[in-house]
């Protein structure tokens, strides 16, 4: 299938598609946000230049593209028709780049969630994902307290020593 658009056009198109801002990235902050979360957009300091920086929680989130970066299994990351060894190369470049840059993070001690441009599609899945993040979040803050098994009383042995008197 040939494309519909001239090649300037085509070019014209692509260089207006946006990689900060887009709308399931603000989608997921405002989910974010709503529950009581506050955040840094697009550090340029850290490695990737993550989406969203928590860094109360040490954790960064990146809203990927299932296009750009080519979500397995996904209808939305199809390979385009024309032009095919170009776009190829570069979705294998930019997942390269994505898993050495969560590398760099992981060594920062940094923990990065990826959240697919397909999940943030619909009303009530959104709400999910921002639901299973929060729950995420706050559990890496409050972990589950660690018990103890206190035995009952007359389970309690003590050892001592005897009565010894010292220096004499």
């Amino acid at each position: 299938m040939t494309d519909i658009f001239s090649t300037e056009k085509r070019s014209d198109i692509m260089s207006k598609i946006r990689s900060k801002n887009t709308k399931p990235e603000v989608k997921l902050r405002k989910a974010l946000f709503a529950r009581g979360f506050r955040y840094r957009t697009n550090d340029k300091r850290l490695p990737g230049t993550p989406d969203i920086v928590l860094r109360k929680y040490g954790t960064v989130i990146f809203v990927n593209g299932c296009f750009w970066h080519h979500h397995p299994d996904c209808k939305i990351a199809t390979m385009p028709k024309t032009n095919t060894e170009f776009w190829q190369s570069k979705i294998k470049r930019n997942r390269q780049r994505d898993l050495e840059n969560y590398w760099k993070l992981g060594e920062l001690g940094w923990e990065v969630i990826v959240v697919w441009e397909c999940e943030l599609n619909h009303a009530h899945v959104e709400e999910s994902v921002a639901d299973k993040i929060a729950e995420r979040l706050h559990r890496k803050l409050s972990p589950t307290p660690i018990t103890y098994d206190i035995p009952q009383e007359s389970e309690i042995r003590i050892a001592a020593e005897e009565n010894v008197e010292y220096g004499k």
